[in-house]
């Protein structure tokens, strides 16, 4: 499983266009989406890939991060594995 954390995504934007925007950019389709409330002023998302190894996505990763969308530019980082309880 690997988890991907999207800054600067408002949470106006839906699931579905997140989804989008990753496919665009040659990711593979998510598992499940958690947003992330911070201060108010810089919300997330993260993105879980339960069949795709954190590896997998290191590559992808650094296709979208600093990349300007929706107004914001998107701070794209990769959570370490980690086992769950």
């Amino acid at each position: 499983m690997a988890e991907l954390f999207l800054g600067n995504v408002e949470e106006s934007v839906s699931d579905e266009e997140i989804g989008e925007f990753l496919i665009r950019y040659g990711f593979p389709r998510y598992s499940s989406i958690q947003r992330v409330h911070g201060t108010g002023s810089r919300p997330g998302a993260m993105v879980i890939f339960d069949d795709v190894p954190t590896e997998g996505l290191r590559i992808l990763q650094t296709r979208i991060h600093n990349v300007f969308w929706k107004n914001h530019t998107i701070v794209a980082q990769l959570l370490p594995e980690h086992d769950e309880p």
